[in-house]
């Protein structure tokens, strides 16, 4: 899909639970047919919104219910379950291609974003183990986080014998 239009939900898509338990009386199968309308009618009411919006991609941090799916697919929406850290507020964005490549044989979700923005990229970490993967995803965090601190101030100190190979360096020139 090329220049996508993003729609991002923290909560999930589905309907929604009450906190509250409650019993519903129902004396006859046109009332059953009525209450299930009502709840698909809801959930079609949400979906046709963001395809309205001109959304082409939605990107759920939540639950994705059957009947939303059933509803995207209607509208020709393609939906992404993701499980993130720090979620984002409901927000539309573009990219400009979504595609399903593979990678290490996993099928992953890929999406581009070429021109103009700000640039995100996405590192995927394989290991043999949750202990390696662990100690990966530290390492790629300190070296993210290190850069970040000298793009906001360049004034760094050289450390774990940076001097001394420097010095190395400069001696065996000589």
């Amino acid at each position: 899909m090329e220049k996508a239009k993003v729609a991002v939900f923290v909560s999930g898509v589905d309907t929604s639970a009450t906190e509250t338990k409650g019993t519903v009386l129902i004396h006859s199968a046109e009332q059953l047919e009525n209450y299930a309308k009502t709840e698909e009618a809801k959930v079609e009411e949400l979906i046709k919104a963001v395809a309205d919006s001109g959304a082409n991609v939605i990107v759920s941090g939540g639950a994705v219910g059957e009947m939303a799916l059933h509803f995207c697919e209607r509208y020709k929406l393609m939906v992404l379950k993701i499980s993130s850290n720090q979620p984002k507020p409901d927000d539309l964005g573009y990219v400009d291609s979504v595609s399903v490549e593979e990678i290490g044989g996993v099928q992953v979700t890929i999406l581009r974003s070429e021109e103009g923005g700000k640039r995100v990229s996405t590192v995927v970490l394989q290991g043999s183990t949750d202990s390696i993967l662990d100690h990966l995803k530290r390492a790629v965090d300190d070296g993210v986080n290190t850069y970040k601190a000298m793009c906001r101030d360049s004034r760094m100190v050289p450390g774990v014998a940076a001097t001394e190979i420097e010095l190395k360096s400069f001696l065996i020139k000589k």
